[in-house]
């Protein structure tokens, strides 16, 4: 039930995407298939602005939402010369009970800012795992007894692709054609019983 609304919105995203207001058409396009837009009607080659204002809510989605306060925290470390933590912690309850989620979980994780440039949104936060195994929460050490794995989430975005304005032969310099995919983004990372003792 909760794919529903993200189906019901790419049926209408491929529909705005292959058959947007005639006025705007400027080239032919094959039924069915996305339009080509000229390097002059996309602002500083950004996505259509009528595609990225009627888009998925996504500013609401956690990968979206966590990216300015992520690029802010990277900012910080470095003007501190502080590195980021990417090794397995030990645990420490007196040291956490302030601390986020990500890092009081027996799976803990980071976050690191995905960066592509013919995707938009251009920048998701990614969940990476620290630990192979999982914190044991007597010794607030690794144990490879368990396995952390990371938790993921489909997202909605769209995806450029160069495109010839003519329909057919070589991409035109600057020109784009919008499709919509889900990706699976990771969100965060949980412990599971091993596959295999």
């Amino acid at each position: 039930m909760t794919l529903l609304p993200g189906l019901l919105f790419l049926t209408w995203l491929h529909t705005c995407l292959a058959h947007h207001n005639p006025s705007l058409r400027g080239h032919p396009h094959t039924h069915g298939t996305p339009r080509c837009y000229s390097a002059e009607e996309l602002p500083r080659g950004q996505a259509p602005p009528h595609l990225l204002a009627r888009g998925a809510k996504w500013g609401q989605a956690l990968p979206v939402a966590l990216v300015s306060s992520l690029e802010a925290a990277g900012h910080q470390r470095k003007y501190e010369g502080s590195p980021a933590e990417t090794q397995c912690p030990v645990l420490r309850p007196e040291e956490l009970l302030e601390a986020d989620t990500h890092q009081r979980s027996i799976s803990p994780w980071r976050y690191r800012v995905d960066t592509d440039g013919d995707r938009y949104p251009q920048k998701l936060a990614f969940a990476e795992c620290l630990c192979g195994g999982c914190i044991d929460a007597r010794t607030g050490r690794e144990t490879a007894a368990l396995n952390s794995v990371r938790l993921l989430q489909s997202l909605l975005v769209l995806r450029r692709q160069p495109c010839s304005i003519h329909g057919a032969g070589p991409p035109t310099p600057g020109a784009f054609a919008f499709h919509a995919e889900f990706i699976r983004v990771p969100i965060g990372c949980t412990c599971v019983l091993p596959r295999s003792v």
